[in-house]
């Protein structure tokens, strides 16, 4: 027996079941090399390939949206360019140009700091996967084949491996890669299964057919348990199916504390499809809705017409209110098709509305677009990395000549949109006073504003045990803007990691925190916990 303790946890529940082992086939590029003479050729080999998977993609995109931007991924002239050059210009074939590039594009979400954002890169290898598997002629494994119910352990999973899964087999799933914002974890929480990622090696201590508790709200994977230790998760199993019910039973209820106190309680969402999958859970909106995806899953800047698609369809999803929070790139978040300059410290650097305010056109493209959205639902606007009120209101000037624009075309929008600002630089909190007066909300960012109270880079794992949301500084600071933002008659709420914390919740509550806004995975649980709150 072997007890190994996880810290990515994407999806709570107890499981006892056998290990299923998905064995992926072998996609390394064969051969490498071409002459000029068969460059064409190659050409017509990767285009073939192309073409399977586009169609492949366009009846899974009809059933979801992750696969909907996998499929527009396929036409990007990025892709398209880059193997072709690699063919025609470096003399590689197919299978190397599509691996070389598939990787390239990928590695530009590896370095992204926000986890959220570097799972992406899983989703373009998945995009290579499927051209690979082509090229290769080589049929994947497919979970919709399993005989019999089980644990699958994987080195790891891609969006195009759920398709077919069958939630009454797969009990649970363990990752040695991949993280709990995958867009894997998040399919595999929608349909309740519990799920271990980025665990580490440990296939090779995995037996078909071994016996394995697995806990995945506390992290814990036990390998061929003894007796004892399988009665004990048995009985823990039991009792997480009744807390999972309970829970469920508990989605009818509007997220109010005993004394009345009404919470908003919304999901953080980067796509249409976290908002279905959030749905059921009877949220009261998207209190964050990272539109960066769209322009980083782009090989351009995304047209004022595409992103009015998604936001429109986006507002009408939503229950409540829409927030959509403009661009935020730099730092750790780069695109494909737009070269920042090399900086010393680029998370003090040129980014979110610094370079929005410095690229007004694009800025306008996307202003434009949430405000036309905004006549299909409750839109707002959430500005990010404000440390000056020129900034507030020169973005606020931007927003007002788009109105103007789009008044004078007669095009439907919102004329009264909520405008409010990301709380997650030390500066607007010591002007959090200042701020809410010409704000409508807030929204606290913990991830960064922890960060940069601390002087803590949240990436590096020397000094993971120095980031802290529970550190006085981030406390005190946390519990001044909500005293601010409620002494001037605006709500505040929090987008970061720490508001689906169950540990912080009723501090924050005491706080006077207005709305919760987090994964879907961690609705149900904090809804509960506001449920038994006492203020």
């Amino acid at each position: 027996m072997k007890e190994i303790h996880v810290a990515g946890t994407a999806s709570r529940g107890i499981v006892v079941s056998h290990v299923l082992k998905y064995e992926e086939p072998d996609y390394t590029p064969s051969g490498g090399g071409i002459t000029a003479e068969q460059a064409e050729a190659e050409q017509e080999t990767f285009e073939h390939a192309r073409q399977a998977v586009k169609a492949a993609l366009g009846e899974l995109a009809a059933q979801s949206d992750i696969f909907a931007a996998h499929l527009a991924i396929m036409d990007d002239f990025v892709l398209l360019e880059s193997v072709g050059g690699r063919i025609a210009g470096e003399h590689k074939n197919a299978q190397a140009a599509v691996h070389e590039t598939i990787e390239e594009l990928a590695s530009m979400f590896d370095v992204i700091d926000d986890p959220y954002m570097r799972e992406r890169g899983a989703d373009v290898r998945d995009i290579g996967k499927r051209l690979m598997a082509e090229l290769k002629g080589i049929t994947p494994p497919d979970l919709g084949n399993l005989k019999h119910e089980g644990i699958v352990a994987a080195r790891e999973l891609y969006p195009s491996d759920m398709v077919r899964l069958d939630p009454a087999l797969v009990k649970g799933i363990i990752t040695e890669e991949g993280g709990v914002t995958s867009h894997v974890s998040i399919i595999a929480g929608s349909l309740g299964i519990p799920v271990l990622a980025g665990v580490g090696p440990v296939l090779d201590e995995l037996e078909e057919d071994m016996m394995v508790c697995m806990d995945a709200g506390e992290g814990i994977l036990v390998l061929d348990p003894d007796e004892e230790t399988l009665s004990r998760y048995r009985a823990r199993r039991e009792a997480s199916e009744r807390e999972r019910l309970h829970l469920k039973r508990l989605r009818t209820m509007p997220a109010a504390t005993k004394n009345g106190r009404r919470i908003r309680l919304c999901v953080n969402a980067g796509s249409i499809q976290e908002i279905e999958n959030a749905l059921p859970m009877n949220i009261d909106g998207v209190g964050l809705f990272r539109s960066e995806l769209l322009y980083m899953e782009s090989t351009q800047f995304p047209t004022e017409e595409e992103q009015f698609e998604v936001y429109k369809k986006a507002a009408i999803l939503c229950p409540g209110e829409l927030t959509v929070r403009t661009l935020d790139i730099g730092g750790d978040k780069a695109l494909s098709y737009f070269e920042l300059d090399r900086e010393e410290n680029p998370f003090l650097g040129w980014r979110a509305i610094r370079i929005s305010l410095d690229m007004k056109d694009m800025f306008k493209q996307q202003l434009r677009a949430i405000l036309r959205a905004g006549a299909f639902g409750h839109v707002r606007i959430l500005f990010p990395m404000l440390i000056s009120l020129e900034e507030l209101r020169q973005a606020k000037a931007v927003v007002r000549e788009c109105m103007e624009e789009l008044q004078m075309e007669q095009t439907a929008f919102d004329g009264k949109m909520e405008i409010g600002m990301m709380i997650e630089t030390p500066a607007s909190v010591l002007l959090a006073e200042e701020f809410a007066r010409e704000a409508d909300f807030f929204s606290i960012g913990t991830n960064d504003l922890t960060q940069y109270l601390l002087a803590v880079d949240r990436g590096n794992t020397r000094l993971a045990g120095r980031y802290d949301y529970f550190h006085p500084a981030v406390l005190k600071a946390i519990a001044h803007v909500i005293e601010a933002g409620h002494r001037q008659g605006i709500p505040v709420g929090m987008c970061g990691e720490m508001a689906g914390d169950l540990q912080a919740v009723p501090i924050l509550l005491k706080m006077g925190l207005d709305e919760f806004s987090m994964s879907a995975g961690s609705i149900d649980y904090v809804r509960e916990k506001i449920l038994k709150a006492e203020l």
